[in-house]
């Protein structure tokens, strides 16, 4: 048990015989003392502000279709940005590298060190 209710004394709660065995199983497979499961059980139904005789279904499916808008709304902006900005700038570059030094020049032009047998790279 925690060390906060160490001290605090326990108290008698009236349930069915199966009730209770359910819930002492499920306490085991949880690794918690039965006051920390019941209150861990309660604090989450508190802090959700859900009742345990609500359905989650709808919830959740409203949760998971307002992520699936989020991500298809980044998919769309990141495609925009590849569009518009991405694109042309590399356009751009290879356009200036290409003027700077066109294809063939780059292709057929000797390097210094290619002619320079004392150079380290001429042997290979």
């Amino acid at each position: 048990m925690d060390e906060e209710y160490k001290k605090e004394k326990f108290e008698t709660l009236k349930i069915k015989t199966s009730v209770a065995k359910k819930f002492r199983r499920f306490s085991r497979a949880l690794s918690k003392s039965q006051s920390m499961t019941l209150l861990s059980r309660v604090e989450f139904f508190e802090m959700n502000s859900i009742s345990p005789n609500e359905m989650m279904g709808p919830k959740m499916e409203t949760l998971e279709n307002l992520v699936k808008k989020r991500i298809n709304a980044v998919i769309a902006i990141l495609k925009d940005i590849e569009k518009n900005k991405v694109n042309p700038t590399l356009g751009i570059l290879e356009s200036l590298m290409e003027a700077a030094d066109p294809k063939d020049n780059y292709e057929n032009r000797v390097r210094d060190y290619e002619e320079d047998d004392t150079h380290p790279d001429f042997y290979k």
